[in-house]
């Protein structure tokens, strides 16, 4: 008697593979053979195992099969192989295969679908809604795009806990956005200003990351409890920035429009003392348009406490507006307006701005690459008692980063990412230039 105790398969020329089955009979002597299975031979192998529980298998054969030279082989197993990391509850090892099908095959719509299933059970409700999107920008038949116009308005956050994290190398031409300027225009003639106190170049660690925790509150409403954080680090301790941030946030969905509400705390140290401490209220209600379009607006207030100076602070508003619209299922655009107020306890700390930006994201292979450019203006409400001329800033930024999932490992991937700033300012002290790089890993998906 026959049975096929171990399998180990390897990429084959053509359809078929050649698989090397270790086979053990009623004698004491085992003999390996070569045995030549098609890919569908071995798909069946795959679901005969899977009747009998046996995972190891199933995983074994579907591994051989996304090395097949043949594209929708590579996209079946590893279809069937997400699936499997699915039902064990690994959801994210299931969007990493997801979006490797992706890469390959943009206009594979069911796939797209799969992942938005996934990233809704990991908790990202706006990337889920984002693959949607991308979906309905292919040209689908009317019964399955209104298939998904129902998934979508019915799409809720599931996954009661989850976090993220990105680590980076940063090299940084100017760690404290601080002037190239030696001296500085007063009323009383131009000081100098220290070496100290100037631009600085220097390579850090830059750290991000966020926890959260969603409690359901009845219906399709919850209350989502967040954690979150960012660091820069460098060797000289003077110039750590580290932030931590802790809200709630009700949710309340009403067919396709969910209103939300947040009340948070924010610490933020400077050079390892206490900074800036601030309590917000805020809210936001988030629209789709059609199935390729979706509109945000947020809004909020807070109180601010700066621990260094305490003539600046105060209580800041603002408001925005964020658009997003899919052109097609690799490509999408995103554009953003905003206006923040500042009221200082010194008027000449007060500040009126407004900011806009353009956001561009597009699949390019087993990447992602995205291109953005912001620009703002701020102007003060009275000049320092120091200073000849009130404080008034022109703003610009651009970013390019890219993510390369072809070097996933862990659910990770590189990514890699350049900012460009500059700030034109009546004051010298807040005039700075600033070329920023970062070097690391992040979400794969």
């Amino acid at each position: 008697m026959l049975s096929l105790m171990v399998i180990a398969a390897v990429v084959g020329a053509g359809p078929e593979f050649a698989v090397t089955a270790r086979l053990t009979t009623a004698a004491p002597v085992a003999e390996s053979r070569t045995l030549h299975l098609t890919a569908s031979a071995m798909f069946a192998l795959a679901e005969r195992a899977d009747a009998r529980g046996d995972s190891a298998t199933v995983s074994a054969v579907y591994a051989a099969l996304e090395q097949n030279p043949d594209a929708d082989v590579r996209a079946e197993a590893r279809f069937r192989r997400a699936k499997q990391f699915m039902a064990q509850n690994d959801q994210r090892a299931a969007a990493v295969l997801l979006r490797r099908i992706l890469d390959e095959k943009p206009g594979a719509t069911g796939v797209r679908l799969e992942l938005a299933h996934v990233l809704q059970v990991l908790g990202d409700d706006e990337s889920a809604l984002r693959e949607l999107r991308a979906a309905q920008a292919g040209h689908l038949p009317v019964s399955l795009s209104r298939m998904i116009d129902r998934y979508a308005a019915s799409l809720r956050a599931a996954r009661p806990a989850g976090f993220n994290l990105e680590i980076a190398i940063a090299p940084d031409s100017n760690i404290s956005r601080a002037t190239r300027s030696d001296t500085l225009g007063t009323v009383f003639g131009d000081f100098d200003i220290g070496k100290d106190s100037q631009a600085r170049s220097g390579t850090g660690l830059a750290l991000r990351a966020d926890v959260f925790r969603r409690i359901g509150i009845g219906g399709d409403h919850n209350i989502v409890f967040r954690a979150g954080g960012s660091a820069d680090l460098y060797r000289r301790s003077e110039f750590n920035d580290i932030v931590l941030d802790f809200a709630a946030a009700p949710e309340f969905h009403f067919g396709r429009r969910k209103i939300g509400l947040e009340a948070g705390v924010t610490q933020r140290w400077y050079g390892q003392k206490p900074f800036v401490r601030s309590v917000r209220l805020g809210g936001s209600v988030t629209q789709p348009f059609g199935s390729r379009t979706q509109l945000r607006l947020a809004a909020s207030g807070a109180l601010l406490d700066n621990r260094l100076n305490h003539l600046q602070d105060g209580k800041s508003y603002s408001a925005q507006a964020w658009l997003e619209h899919a052109l097609s299922q690799t490509t999408g655009l995103a554009f953003s307006l905003g206006a923040d107020r500042f009221s200082a306890r010194d008027a000449g700390y007060s500040t009126t701005g407004w900011h806009a930006g353009l956001l561009a994201w597009r699949d390019v292979g087993r990447a992602t690459v995205t291109a953005q450019a912001e620009l703002g203006r701020l102007r003060a409400d009275e000049r320092l008692m120091l200073f000849p001329d009130k404080r008034t800033d022109k703003l610009s930024r651009f970013t390019v980063s890219a993510t390369f999932r072809q070097l996933t490992f862990g659910g990770f991937a590189p990514v890699a990412r350049l900012i460009v700033e500059r700030n034109k300012s009546s004051i010298e002290f807040y005039d700075y230039k600033r070329v920023r790089s970062e070097f690391g890993i992040a979400r794969a998906f």
